[in-house]
């Protein structure tokens, strides 16, 4: 992540802020058309001499309220970790992130406050940045009528972005980020985000299964919300190496160990011992491969594992491994 980049987790901030020029959102996923939005609050900012600024909430509204009203299974499922997050954010030129927590107090704001106390003051919003549906405070009251009012009155200038849409004139959204997750349609799904999905983490200790078997494997966690299809990826690795390595990937909760890891990312690098513990790694998933199953016996199990192997070194012979997003 950009080390330049400034963190806000609790308001007021020490020192304060410096004055910004702000978007808000979920940014679920961090897709072309979040990305278009951040280029505009950068480009915003430097012409105004602000801080690109963006204030997002974790965990996700929807979560909160579907939490709060016992209606877990409704919440939406995760994109991506909020570290890869925040990377694809600060990625953008954004220099400063509000991350702030979503609840009772954040969801019972009057929205007139929101945006006087908590925009203008707080995070001294001098530039404002949202989309044509944007709505916001108590029960979702605000709209872009107070918003223009309120910009007369505090003397803040406001940017109405017009919704970005891909090569058929769809609107990109979260949504259909998801839904191409769930299908493991990476090619949609990259199409969408403008590379390749990833996962980044720290690699831990697994069962140590895969390498008596003759696959070791790199191992990450995964939210157990994730919007990700479980199954075989064909994958590439960053961090290990300066050039990414080629490689086969399991996600999910592995139904024949019956383990009770939760999910994980069980990544063989193709052709190369690597001893990756504790380091920071990067694996984007680039082709989904069939889905998880429940193999009756080890031996089995190994079989499928060398199918996907040889599919993995079929696809990098014919894609090559640099251009093949």
């Amino acid at each position: 992540m950009n080390s330049s980049i400034r963190i806000i987790r609790h308001l007021p901030a020490h020192p304060p802020l410096a004055a910004s020029a702000l978007t808000i959102g979920n940014l679920d996923g961090v897709h072309l058309g979040h990305l278009a939005m951040l280029e505009h609050v950068a480009k915003a900012a430097a012409e105004r001499s602000l801080a690109p600024t963006v204030l997002t909430f974790h965990p996700h509204p929807r979560a909160y309220f579907a939490k709060r009203q016992g209606t877990t299974h409704q919440a939406p499922l995760q994109i991506n970790s909020l570290r890869e997050k925040l990377t694809r954010i600060a990625s953008a030129g954004i220099e400063q992130i509000a991350l702030l927590p979503f609840n009772e107090a954040m969801a019972s704001m009057a929205p007139a406050d929101f945006v006087e106390h908590l925009l203008y003051g707080h995070l001294r919003m001098r530039w404002l940045m949202v989309g044509p549906d944007f709505r916001f405070g108590h029960r979702r009251g605000g709209d872009l009528t107070l918003l223009r009012q309120m910009s007369h009155d505090l003397g803040f200038e406001l940017s109405v972005l017009s919704e970005v849409v891909d090569a058929n004139d769809q609107r990109i959204s979260s949504s259909q980020v998801r839904h191409a997750l769930q299908q493991g349609d990476m090619t949609s799904v990259s199409q969408l985000l403008g590379g390749p999905w990833r996962v980044t983490g720290h690699v831990i200790h697994g069962k140590k299964l895969g390498r008596t078997l003759g696959f070791p494997t790199l191992n990450l966690r995964v939210s157990n919300h994730t919007a990700a299809r479980f199954g075989i990826y064909v994958v590439r690795v960053h961090g290990l190496a300066d050039q990414p390595l080629p490689g086969i990937a399991s996600l999910g909760k592995r139904p024949t160990v019956d383990d009770d890891l939760g999910v994980l990312l069980e990544v063989h690098v193709l052709d190369a011992d690597v001893q990756a513990y504790g380091k920071l790694v990067s694996i984007e998933l680039l082709q989904h491969v069939r889905d998880e199953e429940k193999f009756p016996d080890l031996t089995t199990l190994t079989a499928a594992m060398q199918r996907d192997r040889q599919h993995a070194m079929d696809y990098f012979a014919h894609h090559g491994l640099q251009n093949n997003t």
